[in-house]
C-alpha cells in the first residue's frame, strides 16, 4: 500500500511541476546511458557552411539532430541536444551578414516510410552554442531556409508539410523580424507543399519557389501530380506567380533549384515528370522561359528521396546534383560524371563561394568535407548519428549488440565493453555480421558466432569465424519491383527473425506467413495462414503518379513482429504491419486473431512483448503514425489476448509508441520507446513517466533487457547501455525507509581501460552501488569489507576520492596508477557510486598519489557497510571471475595467491617510501643544523651521517636523468605492475623478487637504524 500511494504521490508531483516533458527524470538523475557508438555516420539530409571561416561546418542528420564542425570535419559535436524538439533536420542556414545567426528547419525533405517529423523552425545567435524555437511548429517537414543577404531578421521558409495527412501549415513563410512573427506568403493547397526557395543572386526581391505534392502512405509514395511547379515573386515574397513555360504541363513531381552569383539571370530545376521530361531545366531569362538540358536518368533516381541541384557560386556552367551517386557537370548540364564520396545515397551539397574547392557534402553515411574540389574527403566515422532498425543482444562475455544500421552494406555489432585492445581505436570493434542495412541480425544463443540475417526479406546465416554467409532464402527470389499480388511470399524490408528462447535451433522468420526452420533455414515449413488483414486496395505498385519506387519498404500485409513465451513452448504472439495480432498456443496448429478491438484499422503492430512473469500476460505497441495519427497506441492483456486495455496515461498525445518492454527482473516495470524519447512504467502502465535521463531526443526503435542493463537502438544516434538496473529492480523497498542501500549486482574483475568521454563509451571496471537518502544527512561513509569482515576501504563524504587516470610508463609499457574516484554525497536523494575493486595503494609522500592503484581484489564474497548518521545498512555482493578465463585453468585460489602477493608488494613498498621520506627529512635536518654548528668533530660526524644517507637515498630512490638505473622505489613499483596486468598466479621469480626486494630494504633499514641509535 505504501508503494502504491508512493507511486501516485510521484506522479502528481511530476505532472504538477511540468516534468512530463522534461528531458531527465529528477529521482532517477543517477541512472545514466552511455553511447556504444558505432561512430559511423547516419543518414543527413543537410549542411551549410560559412564562407569567412572556412573550416566551419554544420550538419543536420535525419534523426542526429544538428552537429558542428570547427576543424575541417576532422571532429564534429552535436549543437541541438537539449534545446530541439525533434532530431529530423530539413535545412540549415547561416546568415551572410552575421556568421552567428543560423536557423534550421526541422524535418527532412528525403520522405522515408520512416521519416521523422519536424516541429518548426530554430534559431541560435551565437554560431549554435543556444537554440530558440520560433514558431512554425505544426509544418511538418520543412524542405529550405534562406536568410535575406543583407537583413539576417529576414527568412522565408519553404513548409513542404505534414509527410502523411493533409494539412494546411505548408507553402512558403516569410519572417521580417527574426522569427516573433511568421506570415504566409504562398499558399497552394494543404497537400501541395513546398520544398525549395531561393534568392535572385542580385536582387533579394526576386525569389522562386518549388511546389511539391507529396503524401506518404505505408504502402506507397505519392510524389507528383497536375498541381505543383516553380513560383516567382518580384516583390520580396508579396505576390507570386507560377512560372511554367517550358516546363512539363500535366505531371509535375518533387523540384530542386539552383543559383550562382556567377550569373544572376540563370535559374536552374531540377524536375522530377514523366520519362522524355524529367530532367534538368535551364533559365536564362529569371525563370521566365526554360530549356531542358538533360534528361540523364540516374539525376532523378527515386526523386521523393533525393532531387537535389547546386550550382558552383563562380561558374554557373559547373552543376552538382545529390542522387544515389554525386554526379558533376562542367558544361551546363549536357554531360555528367560521378564523383567518388565516401559513401552513396547523397543529398545535400555547400560550396563554399569564397573558394569553390572547399565542400562540405552529405550522405546515408554521414557528412564530409573537401579542400580540393571533391578528390579527397573528410572521414565519417566520427559521428555517432547511426539509424539502427531494432536491437539484439549474444550471450558472449562482453556481449555485444547487433543491428541493421540504415543505408551499411551489412548488419553490424558493436560491444557493451572492449572484449580485447586495438590500436586502430574503437571503430576497430565494429564487425559486420550478415544481412544488409534492414537487418535485424539475431545471434544464435550458446554460439554467438553464428549470426542469423535478414536483408530486404532475405534469410542468412552468417558465420563469425570464416566469414561467409549462407543464403536459405525463403521462396529463393528477388521481391524488387514486384507489385505485392505477384509475390508468393510478402517480405517487409525489416523481416522478422526470432529464435526459441526454448530451443536454439528453432527460428521462425516472416513474410504475411510464419515460417519456421530447424536446420539453420535449410528447409523451412509454414506454420500459419496468412496473418494480415490483407486489405487488396493497399496491394498496389509504390510510386505514383510518376515515379515507381518498389524496394520492399511498402509492401503492405506483412507480419512485422514475432515472439515466443519465455514461460511456455509454442506460444507465439505475431504481429502484421496492417493491424492484426495473433496468437497460437500449440506451436501454430492453430492461430486466433486476438487484435484489441478498440485499436483503429491498418497500423503497424512494431512490437508484441510476450511478459516473462505471466503467460497470459502480453504488451502490443502499434504506430499509426504514417496514416496521419499522431497518438501513442500501448495495449496489455491479461487474458491471451482475450481483452486488452490501452495503458498510455503520462505518454504525450503527439508521441507515437514504437516498443514496450517488460523486465524480466521485475514484473510491471516497463520500459517504452517512443518517437521522441523513452518512458517508464512503475505500475504496469497505469502511468508512465519520461526517462529520457541524458539520452538525445530520437526515436526508440528497439529495447532489451539483459544482464539487468537497459539496451537501446536509435534511429539517428545509435547504440545505447544503462548499466545496472538495480536501483529500478529494488525501488520498492527503499520507500519502505529513510535511508536504503541496494543490494550491489555481481560485478566481473576485469582489465581493461575506461574511456568515460569517448564515443563509443566504455567505463572503467568496478562495483557499482546505490543508497538513497530521503533527507540530506550530516555524514556518510562506506566501508568495503571482505569475507572474514576486515576493513579493506573505507570513504566519506569528508575525504572523496577524485578520479584521475592511469598513465603508461614507456619504459616498462605498465599502467600505473589511476582511479575511478568515489564521492559520497550527503543530499537526500538516489545516489550511484562505483568501487573499482581496488585496495588502497601504497602511500606515498604526495597525497595525490597516494593510495591511488591498489591492487585488485581476488573474486569473492563482499559487503558493503554504510553509515549514515545514526544508521548503519550492509549488503553483499559478490565479484566474479572474468567467465572468458573458465576454461583456461585459472581458479579462484590463483587469484587469491596473485593478490596476497601483490598486497606484500604494496606493503613493502609502503615501508620503503615512509624509510625515503624519513631519510630524506632527516638530510633537511642535518642540513639546517649544519648551518649554525661550530664544532669540528660534531661537523664531521653530520657530513659523515649525510653521506650515509645519500648512500640510503641512492639506494631507495631513482637519481634523476635520462634511462638511469631503477632503484628499490621503482624495482617494487615494476613488480606491483607486473602482477597487476592480468589475472593470473604469479610466476616463481616473481616470488623470488619480492623477497630479493624485500631484503634489501631490511639492510638499508638496519643501517638507517644504526644511524638513529648513533643519533
Amino acid at each position: 500500500m505504501k508503494y502504491a500511494l508512493f507511486l501516485i504521490a510521484l506522479t502528481m508531483l511530476m505532472l504538477e511541476s511540468g516534468f512530463i516533458t522534461a528531458q531527465s527524470n529528477d529521482l532517477f538523475q543517477e541512472l545514466k546511458f552511455r553511447n556504444v557508438g558505432p561512430s559511423r555516420g547516419g543518414r543527413v539530409t543537410a549542411v551549410a557552411g560559412i564562407p569567412s571561416q572556412q573550416g566551419t561546418f554544420y550538419m543536420g542528420a535525419t534523426g542526429g539532430g544538428v552537429w558542428k564542425t570547427t576543424d575541417y570535419g576532422l571532429t564534429w559535436d552535436n549543437v541541438s541536444d537539449g534545446f530541439f524538439a525533434t532530431p529530423s533536420i530539413g535545412s540549415i542556414e547561416v546568415a551572410l551578414s552575421n556568421p552567428n545567426i543560423v536557423y534550421v528547419g526541422t524535418g527532412s525533405d528525403g520522405i522515408r516510410s520512416n521519416v521523422i517529423t519536424g516541429k518548426g523552425v530554430y534559431k541560435s545567435t551565437d554560431g549554435g552554442k543556444k537554440w530558440s524555437m520560433i514558431g512554425l511548429e505544426k509544418t511538418g517537414q520543412i524542405g529550405a531556409v534562406k536568410i535575406h543577404p543583407t537583413n539576417p531578421d529576414i527568412v522565408f521558409v519553404a513548409a513542404i508539410g505534414n509527410a502523411f495527412a493533409p494539412n494546411a501549415e505548408r507553402g512558403v513563410f516569410r519572417t521580417k523580424d527574426g522569427g516573433k512573427n511568421w506570415e504566409k506568403v504562398l499558399y497552394i493547397a494543404d497537400t501541395i507543399g513546398i520544398t525549395d526557395v531561393e534568392f535572385a543572386p542580385d536582387n533579394p526581391d526576386i525569389i522562386y519557389a518549388a511546389a511539391w505534392r507529396v503524401e506518404r502512405k505505408p504502402w506507397t509514395i505519392i510524389s507528383g501530380g497536375k498541381e505543383g511547379g516553380i513560383y516567382k515573386s518580384i516583390d520580396g515574397g508579396i505576390t507570386w506567380k507560377k512560372i511554367n513555360k517550358d516546363l512539363p504541363q500535366n505531371l509535375i513531381g518533387k523540384i530542386d533549384l539552383a543559383v550562382s552569383a556567377a550569373n544572376p539571370n540563370r535559374l536552374w530545376a531540377l524536375v522530377e515528370a514523366p520519362v522524355g521530361e524529367g530532367g534538368v531545366y535551364r533559365s536564362d531569362d529569371q525563370g521566365e522561359s526554360f530549356t531542358l538540358v538533360s534528361t540523364h536518368a540516374p539525376l532523378l533516381d527515386r526523386p521523393f528521396y533525393y532531387c537535389n541541384i547546386d550550382a558552383n557560386p563562380k561558374n554557373a556552367d559547373v552543376l552538382w546534383v545529390s542522387s544515389t551517386s554525386l554526379w558533376k557537370s562542367m558544361d551546363g548540364g549536357k554531360n555528367w560524371q560521378t564523383m567518388r564520396v565516401p559513401h552513396g545515397d547523397t543529398h545535400d551539397i555547400w560550396i563554399n563561394p569564397n573558394d569553390t574547392l572547399i565542400i562540405v557534402e552529405c550522405n546515408d553515411g554521414g557528412a564530409n568535407v573537401s579542400t580540393n574540389g571533391g578528390r579527397t574527403w573528410s572521414t565519417q566515422f566520427n559521428q555517432s548519428t547511426a539509424e539502427l532498425y531494432q536491437v539484439e543482444v549474444d550471450d558472449q562475455f562482453p556481449y555485444w549488440l547487433y543491428a541493421g544500421q540504415q543505408d551499411n552494406s551489412t548488419t553490424i555489432a558493436v560491444p557493451s565493453l572492449p572484449p580485447f585492445g586495438v590500436q586502430a581505436g574503437e571503430n576497430s570493434y565494429l564487425l559486420e555480421t550478415g544481412g544488409c542495412e534492414t537487418g535485424p541480425a539475431v545471434p544464435k544463443p550458446g554460439n554467438p558466432d553464428i549470426v542469423y540475417a535478414n536483408c530486404k526479406g532475405n534469410f542468412s546465416v552468417f558465420n563469425k569465424k570464416t566469414g561467409q554467409e549462407m543464403q536459405y532464402h525463403v521462396g529463393a527470389m528477388n521481391i524488387y519491383g514486384h507489385k505485392p499480388t505477384d509475390l508468393k511470399f510478402r517480405f517487409q524490408r525489416v523481416a522478422p527473425i526470432h529464435v526459441s528462447p526454448h530451443n536454439s535451433d528453432v527460428v521462425y522468420h516472416a513474410s504475411q506467413y510464419l515460417h519456421k526452420t530447424t536446420d539453420d533455414g535449410k528447409t523451412w515449413e509454414i506454420i500459419s495462414p496468412d496473418l494480415t488483414a490483407y486489405t487488396p486496395e493497399t496491394q498496389a505498385i509504390s510510386g505514383a503518379p510518376i515515379t515507381r519506387d518498389i524496394t520492399g519498404e511498402e509492401y503492405y500485409s506483412t507480419i512485422y513482429d514475432v515472439n515466443e513465451s519465455k514461460l511456455i513452448e509454442g506460444l507465439i504472439w505475431v504481429g502484421a504491419n496492417d493491424g492484426p495480432i495473433h496468437l497460437t498456443q500449440n506451436g501454430g496448429k492453430s492461430w486466433g486473431n486476438v487484435t484489441p478491438k478498440s485499436l483503429p484499422p491498418g497500423g503497424r503492430v512494431d512490437c508484441v512483448e510476450p511478459s516473462p512473469h505471466r503467460a497470459a500476460k502480453a504488451y502490443a505497441a502499434i504506430l499509426r503514425y504514417q496514416l496521419g495519427d499522431w497518438k501513442p497506441y500501448i495495449f496489455k492483456t491479461e487474458d491471451y489476448g482475450k481483452s486488452w486495455k490501452l495503458i498510455t496515461k503520462g505518454i504525450p498525445s503527439d508521441y507515437p509508441v514504437r516498443t514496450v518492454r517488460e523486465d524480466p527482473n521485475r514484473e510491471g516495470l516497463l520500459y517504452a520507446g517512443t518517437e521522441f524519447g523513452l518512458f517508464i512504467s512503475l505500475d504496469d502502465g497505469e502511468n508512465w513517466l519520461p526517462f529520457q535521463q541524458n539520452l538525445p531526443i530520437t526515436p526508440i526503435t528497439d529495447i532489451k533487457i539483459n544482464r539487468k542493463d537497459l539496451v537501446l537502438s536509435t534511429m539517428g544516434r545509435g547504440f545505447w547501455i544503462m548499466d545496472d538496473l538495480t536501483a529500478l529492480h529494488q525501488w520498492n523497498q527503499t520507500v519502505e525507509s529513510g535511508i536504503s542501500l541496494f543490494a550491489p549486482r555481481d560485478a566481473y574483475r576485469m582489465y581493461y581501460r575506461g574511456n568515460q568521454n569517448d564515443i563509443p563509451n566504455f567505463p572503467a571496471p568496478g562495483v557499482t552501488m546505490y543508497y538513497y537518502l530521503n533527507k540530506d544527512a550530516e555524514s556518510i561513509q562506506l566501508e568495503i569489507l571482505n569475507e572474514k569482515g576486515k576493513v579493506i576501504r573505507a570513504f566519506s563524504n569528508g575525504k572523496p576520492e577524485p578520479s584521475s587516470s592511469a598513465e603508461r610508463d614507456m619504459q616498462t609499457n605498465f599502467l600505473q596508477g589511476g582511479s575511478s574516484g568515489l564521492n559520497l554525497s550527503t543530499k537526500a536523494g538516489l545516489h550511484r557510486i562505483v568501487w573499482d575493486m581496488r585496495h588502497l595503494g601504497a602511500w606515498d609522500a604526495n597525497a595525490n598519489r597516494s593510495g591511488r592503484g591498489g591492487p585488485m581484489v581476488a573474486p569473492g564474497r563482499y559487503e558493503a557497510r554504510l553509515k549514515a548518521g545514526n544508521e548503519t545498512l550492509t549488503q553483499d555482493f559478490f565479484i566474479r571471475m572474468d567467465p572468458r578465463l573458465e576454461n583456461t585453468g585459472l581458479t579462484i585460489e590463483d587469484l587469491r595467491v596473485q593478490e596476497a602477493l601483490a598486497l606484500q608488494v604494496r606493503n613493502l613498498s609502503t615501508e620503503v617510501k615512509k624509510l625515503a621520506d624519513a631519510v630524506k627529512n632527516r638530510q633537511k635536518t642535518l642540513t639546517e643544523q649544519l648551518k649554525t654548528v661550530k664544532n669540528k668533530k660534531e661537523i664531521e660526524r653530520m657530513n659523515k651521517e649525510n653521506a650515509t644517507l645519500k648512500q640510503i637515498i641512492s639506494a631507495l630512490e631513482t637519481e634523476e636523468g635520462r634511462y638511469m638505473t631503477p632503484m628499490l622505489v621503482a624495482q617494487l613499483q615494476y613488480l606491483s605492475n607486473m602482477l597487476d596486468g592480468a589475472d593470473q598466479r604469479p610466476g616463481k621469480d616473481a616470488f623470488e623478487r619480492y623477497e630479493e626486494l624485500k631484503a634489501r630494504y631490511e639492510s638499508l633499514k638496519e643501517i638507517w637504524n644504526q644511524l638513529n641509535t648513533k643519533a
